[in-house]
């Protein structure tokens, strides 16, 4: 057979790949046997956002001779070569910033051990919606269900868990998991997972801590390049043990006998991974073509998710202090008011005391160090989102399901931890009812106490006093 004949009669690039057949699922060397002058200027005058190891194509040469080794490819070529499968594949590999719609089409010249298919490939500098669109029914039904699902207006959280369910579903695995990555601050979380009946697993929750960012982050160089890592026999967890000992003893510790895994990317930015444990080997090219869309719109969804939580801290808070504003803080209100939270409320009005001499005598970068301080005071008693700037030097403090009791000890330890920062004094004013939705006569009733107390500390220090407004 005139394999070079056939390559150029290929408008597309072309190559044929040979693969050795050993037995059982191994297999031995993946070569580039020849290619067409499309294919070879791929290797030799490569586009601009392509990077290969070598520019001179030499016939028969391995391929990890121009490329890193990609599993994903020799997978591709072993079930199409040795199996005889045909083979479709449109991938966002991350060594690269192109797609690559790619087809295998097994050729029936064998030769001993040799096997041969015929590889076919375009580029794509982004995104093709139609090459994204030439899939199977069945793959086409999973990633609709997932759009349909991601579109709907209810928790983005438990909306995530149902994906996450169906992707576990799908892959007939054990275990799914959704891991969010945090470049920035360089930690990751569990966004969701989802267990089989009956499982031993155990929740990804056990396993992240402050350490695990740079586990996470190591899949990428066990991916090295491509766009997933998947290992379902012995031969493809050889690889991943030579390329990540650590990890592939942690899976292997964990009950882990097979694996897909793919990056979650957006822009660039890395978000996360999601993978499943424990699939359906027989489902593998399925389950990667399927995953490779739907990993896509993932990427993107969390990417608007994460757009939209950074918008609305930068509306919530206040800049200066981080802790909540006023417009948040009416909006919490709102919200208690209505009767969204049945139970009890507690309200600490804290006001500093002598802010304006330090801001007359030292300065205003004096002052502004003070209401930070104030605000780190603040988080050392309460969390986070119970703590609102209400404006100028007053901060307020909501607690739901709290005793007046308990209140009052927390107003006890805010007076203490103040005494922990450079000339931070409180007014304070306490508040409590058992319905929440009485909220704004128990912020009045603190307000009035507040200033009480704020009048009676300028009666015992005038030095440090100032207009007080009369209520």
């Amino acid at each position: 057979m005139d394999l070079q004949t056939i390559v150029d009669s290929i408008s597309a690039m072309a190559c044929v790949v040979s693969v050795e057949k050993v037995g059982g699922e191994s297999y031995g060397k993946v070569r580039i046997v020849t290619g067409n002058r499309q294919y070879i200027d791929s290797i030799e005058k490569p586009f601009s956002n392509v990077e290969m190891l070598t520019k001179k194509f030499i016939p028969n040469s391995e391929y990890t001779n121009y490329l890193n080794r990609d599993l994903n490819f020799e997978d591709s070529c072993y079930q199409a070569a040795v199996q005889k499968k045909c083979l479709h594949s449109y991938a966002h590999p991350t060594r690269f910033d192109v797609w690559f719609n790619m087809s295998f089409i097994p050729l029936s010249f064998d030769n001993d051990d040799l096997c041969y298919c015929l590889y076919i490939m375009e580029i794509n500098f982004k995104p093709d919606a139609k090459r994204m669109s030439t899939i199977s029914a069945d793959i086409a039904t999973a990633v609709l269900e997932t759009c349909i699902k991601l579109r709907s207006p209810d928790n983005f959280k438990e909306t995530m868990k149902e994906v996450c369910a169906d992707v576990r579903d799908l892959c007939d695995s054990e275990y799914c998991c959704i891991l969010l990555t945090d470049t920035a601050k360089r930690k990751c979380s569990v966004l969701c997972e989802a267990f089989s009946d009956n499982t031993d697993l155990i929740s990804m929750s056990n396993y992240v801590d402050d350490k695990f960012y740079d586990i996470a982050y190591s899949w990428l160089d066990t991916i090295a390049g491509s766009n997933c890592i998947i290992a379902k026999n012995d031969h493809d967890w050889a690889v991943i043990k030579e390329r990540n000992p650590i990890w592939y003893d942690s899976v292997k510790n964990a009950g882990g006998k097979t694996i897909v895994l793919f990056p979650l990317e957006f822009k660039g930015e890395l978000l996360g991974f999601i993978w499943a444990l424990n699939f359906n080997s027989q489902k593998a090219s399925i389950i990667k073509e399927t995953l490779e869309l739907t990993t896509f719109i993932l990427s993107s969804e969390l990417y608007s998710y994460n757009m939209l939580d950074r918008l609305h801290i930068l509306s919530s808070r206040d800049m200066l202090t981080g802790v909540m504003n006023r417009n948040e803080m009416n909006n919490y209100v709102d919200k208690l008011v209505k009767g969204k939270y049945k139970g009890s409320v507690g309200v600490i009005f804290a006001d500093l005391n002598g802010l304006k001499v330090v801001n007359d005598t030292d300065g205003h970068i004096a002052g502004d160090t003070l209401l930070k301080n104030a605000a780190s005071a603040l988080k050392d008693v309460f969390r986070l989102h119970e703590i609102f700037r209400a404006g100028g030097d007053e901060f307020v403090a909501i607690i739901t399901g709290i005793t007046e009791n308990e209140l009052n000890i927390k107003a006890d330890l805010l007076r203490k931890a103040a005494e922990n920062y450079n000339e931070l004094v409180f007014a304070i004013g306490t508040a409590y009812d058992d319905k929440a939705e009485n909220v704004r006569s128990v912020l009045h009733i603190a307000d009035e106490r507040m200033y009480k107390d704020k009048k009676l500390y300028y009666e015992l220090h005038p030095e440090k006093k100032h207009r007080v407004s009369n209520k």
